[in-house]
């Protein structure tokens, strides 16, 4: 009586497939295993889709992408013509409904302010078309330009800034992480 009780109680401390206990059994363990596995790819892919894309679609996406490679060329090569650097302070962590401080120094190639430009801030919310929103800065000494946004949600936003004087343009974009207090 005492070698049955005794193989019971070995039975039930060791894993295998005749264990009746699910934790001991390799079979739960694998599928449990296989379902973690499952689950952490999954995670995985859903944060790198929210990370890395903006969730914008362009309508007119195949006329654009026909000369996509030729135009970006032509972009690349007119930015570096233009010879324009800019300093933007923007707010590291924005925070939800409160008005931020933005301020950006533009200097053109050689190394003068920027004056009368035209500084337009496209901010859209990649989950979000309705919350989207546009604002200027006002140059507030000889290539200095501010302005104050607020934020009404809280998130990923992408903030397109958009410098024009006369026909010429240099545009950039940020990504801010808007959170609550």
């Amino acid at each position: 009586m005492s070698e049955i009780s005794m193989n019971k109680n070995t039975m039930s401390q060791k894993i295998s497939q005749d264990n009746p206990k699910a934790f001991k059994n390799p079979w739960f363990l694998g599928w449990m295993a296989l379902l973690a596995v499952v689950l952490a790819v999954n995670i995985g892919f859903i944060s790198l889709a929210f990370i890395t894309n903006p969730g914008l679609v362009d309508k007119n996406y195949y006329e654009n992408a026909q000369d996509y490679e030729k135009n970006l060329v032509k972009y690349r090569a007119a930015r570096s013509a233009l010879g324009w650097t800019y300093q933007a302070d923007f707010p590291a962590n924005p925070l939800i409904n409160k008005k931020e401080l933005y301020r950006l120094s533009v200097v053109d190639k050689v190394g003068q302010p920027l004056t009368a430009a035209n500084i337009m801030v496209n901010v859209y919310r990649p989950s979000d078309a309705s919350a989207d929103f546009q604002a200027t800065l006002s140059e507030v000494g000889a290539g200095i330009y501010e302005g104050y946004l607020r934020y009404p949600l809280k998130g990923i936003w992408e903030i397109n800034v958009k410098i024009q004087r006369e026909q010429d343009v240099y545009d950039f974009t940020r990504r801010a992480s808007i959170v609550t207090e």
